[in-house]
């Protein structure tokens, strides 16, 4: 088990990501906890997680962010392993989500859980594997700047998926692969407020490749098309280009980079909008300076594209920290990011700039 605790004092100068946002400074605080099994044959891992972030003046900060995430992996003996996972997040709605109630001064909390069984079995140099995927969103209700509630209730929602793989090895550290997915997003109401059935199919075909160099480099990379079909005819499908990967590379000793990519589909409520595609993607770089002195520098992009529709939002964001390590268990850390957002609907641009100095303790 290895715990990690970080307090300090931040500020920001746009604190809730508008185009007019204001400054705050804050008291932040991240909690993590890391668990990994010791067995000979399977394995377990617990993720958790708590941070915090309070404005202490200006521009009112409060938002809670956190999730527990557990997998079990199963070697059940003639080249059949499975696999068995769940996990739960809350997190206060982003401020420049398209889907933001106007005018509210406590954005809605989202809640995501989430579950996943599969199977594989290798015969010869073929691996034949089949998931089962569950994932739920529900919200809080959004209060507003005169102190009246708004129900997001219509916005909740349950995305059910299987999908089929089939791999080949190529190589013992290279297998590539072709993936179908199959699902349907049910939406808790038949109907929304404005009376349209937002429920809708899912299909999905991916190609990719997985890569296991031992510590070297491991994970996927993976690209393809999906397509979210909703029941009723007045909206749009959701389609276009997907991507997914997480890779981890170890060029030498003391450093590690990881990129990481993912497509999500973001609904809406808006009457006549189907929604979006989210396209996200980070490389972060962590490297050993010195034996008491641990760097990182990461840089990302989203982009959103909205469904039968020229709308875009771009966001570029880079982050750069240092750690100073009085001992094995604490340490002086301290990092600045800046992040910008430009998009072609009127009043979505925003800058931001930020710094963090605070104290790391873990064991």
């Amino acid at each position: 088990m290895r715990p990690r605790l970080d307090q300090g004092i931040g500020w920001t100068s746009n604190a809730n990501s508008s185009e007019d946002g204001k400054s705050s400074t804050y008291s932040e605080t991240a909690l993590r906890l890391n668990a990994i099994s010791d067995w000979s044959r399977h394995s377990a891992t617990v993720d958790a997680g708590l941070n915090w972030r309070k404005s202490i003046s200006g521009k009112k900060i409060d938002e809670p962010e956190g999730g527990i995430n557990g997998e079990l992996r199963l070697d059940l003996g003639g080249d059949i392993n499975a696999v068995a996972g769940a996990g739960y997040r809350v997190r206060e709605e982003s401020a420049s989500s398209p889907s933001l109630v106007a005018g509210v001064a406590d954005r809605p909390l989202r809640h995501t859980l989430t579950g996943i069984v599969g199977v594989t079995r290798d015969i010869a140099r073929f691996r034949f594997g089949l998931t089962g995927d569950v994932s739920r969103n529900f919200y809080g209700d959004a209060k507003l700047d005169d102190g009246s509630v708004v129900s997001q209730a219509e916005r909740d929602s349950t995305l059910a998926t299987a999908k089929l793989r089939l791999g080949y090895e190529i190589f013992p550290a290279i297998r590539p692969f072709i993936e179908a997915e199959a699902g349907r997003r049910f939406y808790d109401e038949t109907r929304d407020s404005a009376g349209y059935e937002r429920s809708a199919d899912r299909y999905a075909l991916r190609t990719g490749v997985e890569l296991d160099l031992r510590e070297k480099l491991t994970g996927e990379i993976s690209g393809g098309w999906l397509t979210e079909r909703p029941d009723d005819d007045r909206l749009a499908s959701i389609s276009g280009f997907v991507t997914a990967g997480r890779l981890s590379w170890s060029p030498v000793r003391g450093t590690r980079v990881d990129l990481n990519a993912a497509t999500e589909v973001e609904g809406t409520t808006s009457a006549g909008e189907t929604g979006s595609l989210l396209y996200t993607g980070s490389v972060e770089v962590n490297h050993q300076l010195r034996s008491n002195l641990t760097g990182r520098a990461a840089v990302g992009l989203e982009y959103r594209d909205y469904a039968a529709s020229d709308a875009r939002d771009t966001v570029l964001w880079g982050e750069a920290g240092l750690t100073w390590w009085l001992n094995r268990y604490a340490g002086i850390t301290g990092r600045a990011r800046h992040e910008v957002q430009r998009s072609n609907l009127p009043g979505r641009d925003y800058d931001e700039t930020s710094v963090y100095l605070g104290m790391t303790f873990q064991r």
